[in-house]
């Protein structure tokens, strides 16, 4: 056998091997990305689960909290973590559990989330910014109670678990007691008489009015 002859199937079957690595390489990383994906989604989950635990600490007579509320306007879809109603008027409490330093402005589409392993390796991400996501919802929930002939004034605020804001907003609650006096202050733009409240609430919980 000539050496050419020879170095012939060695190609081969070192191309075979290489297409072999670079295609476990590539189901290797998207199980990670999906791996990393269930974990945020775990960790999104047991944010808003402590949320409302603390949210339904603070609640007072009168005050209904919802949570998980699906809400549509002209093809605009949204879910809200928490909705307080009560006669001060309507609280949007958007839950984050974001790990790590964030960076960012306020008006900026994405954050940027670093996050340091404890192995010391630094994963950066990009994450939705969620102030510019409460806002949405609070025009989707503004417009969907008007077109219910509920013109109400809706407040908008976002509770970042791990107190890791790169910026400084009204919007963002930091504690229980922020959370407390956003919701229960008095003379807050927006307040509701009974019946306005109870319509809220059951639009909200049934998709529409009472008959």
């Amino acid at each position: 056998m000539t050496d050419q002859a020879f170095l012939i199937p060695v190609i081969l079957i070192a191309a075979a091997v290489l297409s072999a690595v670079i295609a476990l390489g590539v189901i290797l990383t998207k199980r990670l990305n999906r791996d990393a994906a269930k974990e945020s989604d775990v960790a999104g989950r047991r944010g808003e689960e402590i949320a409302t635990g603390v949210i339904v600490k603070i609640l007072r007579e009168g005050d209904r909290l919802l949570t998980n509320v699906p809400v549509t306007y002209e093809g605009k879809t949204t879910e809200l973590d928490n909705v307080v109603v009560n006669r001060n008027g309507v609280f949007i409490i958007e839950v984050k559990n974001y790990s790590g330093r964030l960076e960012g402005s306020e008006n900026d589409f994405n954050w940027t989330k670093y996050h340091r392993s404890r192995g010391g390796k630094v994963y950066v991400k990009t994450v939705k910014n969620p102030l510019r996501q409460v806002k949405r919802q609070v025009f989707i929930l503004g417009h969907f109670l008007r077109e219910n002939d509920l013109p109400v004034w809706v407040n908008g605020y976002v509770l970042l678990l791990e107190d890791n804001a790169p910026v400084n907003s009204r919007m963002l609650l930091r504690s229980p007691d922020e959370i407390d006096r956003a919701i229960h202050r008095d003379g807050a733009k927006g307040g509701l008489d009974l019946r306005s409240t109870r319509l809220v609430v059951h639009l909200l919980e049934n998709g529409s009015l009472p008959k």
